[in-house]
This record gives structure tokens, sequence and C-alpha cells, in this order.
């Protein structure tokens, strides 16, 4: 469960810091991720004011990694013609449509416009991408709550760099963007995981049995996030 989400100014750096408490944890448990963040884990037991105290004991070392990740070369790896990107669980081949006005490519049956001077595709695609997302995420997200008798403040689709989802004290459930390339059984997981929150807001056994009710392959759904999903979490 997230406690506060707050910016650490350090010598120019403004570290963006989660914290997280954790039934589990035993001990504050700090961690900074390449995206340049950093996360807290507190135990059952702690609280924000001594998280806060805690990282403020180990600023030194949060600016020591705010400095190396900031100064390592940011590498992206280019989309072209012929490359293959995941959509919807399935890696699916970039392919150049010929004729017609203006340039186009085809993501299966997905047509993008792009324009004449790109040479990588990835930001075209990844904004298509993205507005496939919104309109189809929300409302998938609503369906599931009016089916188990829950009710959603808001659905945001984000651009969450270690989330694939998150739900607010206040009702409003986060998804990332990128749910659009993971298998549909895998997306439902992840929409129910954030609204079994709105019942249970931690990590509990009885959170994980309402998990369980509502979607009998979850433990599949996440052996596929683990495989396949990279440094994001669910919260």
């Amino acid at each position: 469960m997230i406690l506060s989400e707050e910016i650490l100014p350090l010598d120019g750096h403004n570290v963006p810091l989660t914290v997280v408490q954790s039934r589990r944890a035993r001990r504050y448990i700090l961690r900074f991720r390449p995206d340049g963040t950093a996360r807290l884990v507190v135990p059952r037991s702690g609280s924000v004011a001594e998280a806060r105290r805690f990282a403020r004991q180990q600023e030194a070392w949060i600016l020591r990694q705010a400095k190396y990740f900031s100064a390592r070369p940011i590498r992206t790896h280019e989309w072209v013609v012929g490359s293959e990107v995941l959509l919807h669980g399935r890696a699916t081949k970039i392919e150049a449509v010929e004729g017609g006005s203006g340039r186009f490519i085809r993501l299966g049956t997905e047509m993008i416009k792009i324009s004449a001077s790109a040479a990588d595709l990835r930001p075209a695609i990844e904004k298509h991408l993205r507005r496939l997302a919104t309109a189809k995420l929300p409302g998938r997200t609503v369906e599931h709550a009016a089916r188990h008798g829950l009710s959603v403040r808001k659905v945001i689709v984000r651009n969450q760099r270690t989330r694939w989802g998150s739900c607010s004290a206040g009702g409003t459930i986060s998804l990332n963007w990128r749910l659009i390339q993971v298998p549909d059984f895998v997306s439902d997981y992840v929409i129910l995981h954030e609204l079994m929150h709105l019942r249970q807001m931690n990590h509990s056994a009885r959170f994980w049995r309402e998990v369980a009710g509502v979607c009998p392959d979850h433990e599949t759904a996440r052996r596929w996030l683990k495989e396949h999903g990279g440094i994001r979490h669910l919260t």
C-alpha cells in the first residue's frame, strides 16, 4: 500500500520518493531505480514520519545514486519496419504500407500515420497504443466493477514507469497504457487486482482471497507479468 509520494530536493536533483508499506517487510528497505525514482518499503508498524527520517539519514546515498543514473547515457531501442512489437500479448511485426497519401505503417489491424522524416517509429506507435489503451481500459474497468458490485470514482490511463496499476484510497484506479500490449487475461487480472483494493487496501491474505475469487487464473497472469513485465509492479 502506498503511504506517500513526494519529491526529495537533493543538491539540484529532485528525486521522486514513493513510500510503500508491506506486511512482509521486517525493516526499512530503500531502493533506487534506473528511472531516477526512489522506493522506500516500510514494515507494517512503520509510519510516514519514520520513513522520512530514514530517508533523510540516507540522503548521501540517494544523491550518489541520482548522480550516477543521471550521468548514464539513455539508450532507446528503436522500432523500424520489420521490428516486432508486443500487442495484446502477441509479437506483431511493423509493416510498411505502400501507396495512398501520407506515410503509414501497419501493426496488426492498426494503421498508424507517421511523419515522412521519422526514422524511429517507436514514438508514433507508442502514442497510438496509448490512445488505444485510453479507449479500452477505463470501460473494461467499469464493466468489471459493475459485475462485482463496486463503484469506481475515476479511471486514469497513465505512462507509469514502475507500475502496472494502482488504487487510491479515494477510489481512483490508475492503469499503465502498456496493458494494451499484454494478453487480455493479464490486463483483466491487473484491473481486478486494483478493484479488489476497494475492498482491502492492502496485500493481506484476505486481499488475495478476494483476488482469487474474482480471477481464478491470477497466478498464471502474475507469472506472465514476472516473465515479461520488467520492473513494473502492482500496488
